[in-house]
């Protein structure tokens, strides 16, 4: 079984347009709503394609109860653990041709007491897990050390512990050693403190954060599919070019096809971009199902062209 834990889970609107035009009124041409949230579609996926996943999530007020309705619908198993807050909602914009443009909201602030509720409901649930995964953004006031804590916990609680995240409390649970990072282009250069140009600069990067004790690093780069670096060396994988319809959430699609596939190695690094790809494909934040996946499509490879320039596209 899979543990996600998701602090700042969020109701997601997307709309779908022809073309952003920034001081105008404009009619969407789509529009889905669904429960959101790294973890929160991490666990999503992965109950989507057979597989046993639990999140835990903060939940309250009215946003709150549609929320819980809608993860109803999906038959995902959720630890609920109760707050004052409500849950934020967040607003995608995406045009024809997968260009989204994205406005997350802070989401509620938790106090000190709910905040010890949410890593004690991890820590049980995380005694019959093979994973856990902690993902997304801290919600406003939390403690910057939050995912280290739940990094050292869930090592306790006798899982292997992937990170999904950015920023100072990404930075801060490196120190906690976990068994995997999942960083896309923008957030590795963050850590490392410099631009990433090419799958050099990446591979470079990622070897570094390694150093510092972190098991493997697994960085997605949107349509250049993703790098996986571990204690086996290093490989790169991605599929033939395509039109995406909604880059939102690939990132979590992507996180969710390698620990479906054991969190390792090159069938973990196909499946991940396979549930990538799929995932860019969908409408909305929807994650794929067995009939979206296009596993024959994945190229691995192991001769690495260190000069290839990213495209810089690189959803989390």
């Amino acid at each position: 079984m899979i543990l996600t834990l998701t602090p700042n889970p969020s109701l997601d609107l997307t709309y779908g347009l022809d073309e952003l035009v920034r001081g105008e009124v404009q009619r969407a041409g789509s529009m889905t709503v669904e429960a959101g949230g790294k973890g929160i579609n991490v666990s999503r996926n992965l109950v989507a394609n057979g597989m046993a996943s639990r999140a835990v999530a903060p939940v309250g007020g009215p946003s709150g109860e549609q929320f819980l309705s809608l993860l109803e619908e999906s038959g995902m198993d959720l630890v609920c653990v109760p707050v004052e807050g409500a849950v934020r909602m967040n607003v995608s914009l995406v045009e024809v041709g997968g260009v989204g443009t994205k406005v997350n909201a802070a989401g509620p602030r938790l106090s000190d007491e709910e905040l010890e509720l949410l890593l004690g409901e991890t820590v049980e649930a995380g005694r019959e897990a093979d994973w856990l995964a902690v993902c997304g953004s801290l919600p406003p006031g939390a403690p910057t050390d939050l995912y280290a804590r739940a990094v050292s916990l869930g090592r306790e609680a006798g899982c292997r512990v992937a990170v999904d995240s950015s920023g100072p409390a990404f930075e801060a649970a490196l120190g906690a050693g976990p068994d995997l990072i999942k960083p896309n282009q923008e957030e590795l250069a963050d850590l490392v403190g410099r631009k990433l140009a090419t799958l050099e600069d990446v591979l470079t990067a990622a070897k570094e954060v390694r150093a510092g004790g972190v098991g493997a690093v697994l960085v997605s780069l949107g349509a250049d599919g993703a790098v996986l670096v571990d204690e086996n060396g290093a490989l790169h994988a991605d599929t033939p070019p395509f039109v995406p319809d909604s880059t939102v959430g690939a990132g979590d699609a992507l996180l969710a096809g390698f620990l479906y596939a054991g969190g390792a190695g090159e069938a973990g690094l196909v499946e991940a971009v396979a549930w990538g790809a799929a995932a860019a494909r969908l409408p909305g934040s929807r994650g794929p199902t067995p009939a979206d996946l296009e596993r024959e499509a994945v190229r691995l490879h192991d001769d690495l062209d260190l000069e290839k320039a990213l495209k810089g596209e690189a959803p989390g």
